[in-house]
């Protein structure tokens, strides 16, 4: 039996979550007291049947003080023979307010969305500290963070390690979670040419401008070398997920297209590699 908790912040896409494993042939239950997960995947594994064989479970602070049992729960689950892994999703605070002002809906821990978010931001961290897999959807358009999703169903748990390569623009802040961070504003700016300024870097014909470069080619090839030297020594200390930013002034042409190649690079060796793009769709969305 493999069982998937979901957890995270109010508002960060534990539900659409819940719906792509749901899709995936996941049988699916939302809002479960983390008292009951053992009993359940007792009663599952009991029953035999192959509906229950993937189970993806929304675990959360809306069960109020139930939760505090869910480490406890979430050890028994160990003693048992059911393959459990710990999904986390969080957003920034901004992103949070944000989507609870669009929807009209009041925050579930308190009446202001800030103190909610405060709460739960403290209350889970040791939770996000343990998590088997961590996803920030901040910026991220649902196709991306289905994306995320599918790489975690499909995470190879024998070298216990994923990679995220995302693309960002420096004018919209910093990729804040990055464990590494490359610069590539240096390269040639397609924004510049009147026929690529509106086209963003995974179309052919931008890659094709900024791949043409000698400094481009010669940036990939010694980051790649870089990461190939990094990549085991992370894996030595047991981390589990490497993020690496690709930053470029809009986050729209250069570092979307860098981004991809070094991606596509990696993926050769590590399967658990997927690419994406913080501001590419904001800035799709402003050019409309």
């Amino acid at each position: 039996m493999e069982l998937i908790i979901i957890t995270g912040m109010s508002g960060s896409g534990k539900s659409y979550a819940l719906d792509v494993f749901e899709d995936l042939g996941y049988y699916a239950m939302d809002n479960l007291a983390p008292a009951l997960l053992p009993k359940f995947c007792e009663m599952a594994l009991d029953a035999k049947s192959k509906n229950f064989d993937k189970v993806a479970v929304v675990v959360d602070l809306r069960s109020g003080e139930f939760f505090n049992s869910f480490f406890s729960s979430y050890e028994d689950l160990k003693g048992m023979n059911v393959k459990t892994r710990l999904l986390f999703l969080y957003a920034d605070m901004e992103t949070i307010v944000a989507r609870y002002k669009e929807l009209r809906r009041p925050h579930p821990m308190n009446s202001s969305i800030v103190k909610g978010y405060k709460f739960e931001e403290e209350t889970l961290s040791k939770v996000k500290d343990n998590a088997d897999f961590v996803i920030d959807t901040s910026g991220l358009s649902t196709k991306n963070l289905r994306t995320q999703l599918m790489a975690f169903v499909s995470y190879d748990e024998k070298d216990n390690f994923a990679i995220e390569v995302t693309s960002f623009g420096y004018k919209s802040g910093i990729l804040m979670d990055a464990d590494l961070v490359f610069d590539v504003r240096f390269l040639p700016n397609p924004f510049y040419i009147k026929e690529l300024k509106d086209l963003n870097g995974k179309t052919e014909e931008v890659r094709n401008y900024v791949m043409k470069w000698d400094v481009t080619r010669t940036f990939i090839v010694k980051t790649i070398d870089l990461l190939e030297f990094l990549i085991p020594n992370y894996m030595a200390e047991q981390k589990r997920v490497l993020t690496i930013g690709i930053g470029c002034t809009g986050g729209f042409h250069r570092s979307v297209t860098i981004a991809e190649e070094i991606g596509r690079l990696l993926k050769e060796e590590y399967k658990s590699t997927y690419v994406t793009h913080r501001d590419m769709e904001k800035n799709l969305w402003k050019k409309r």
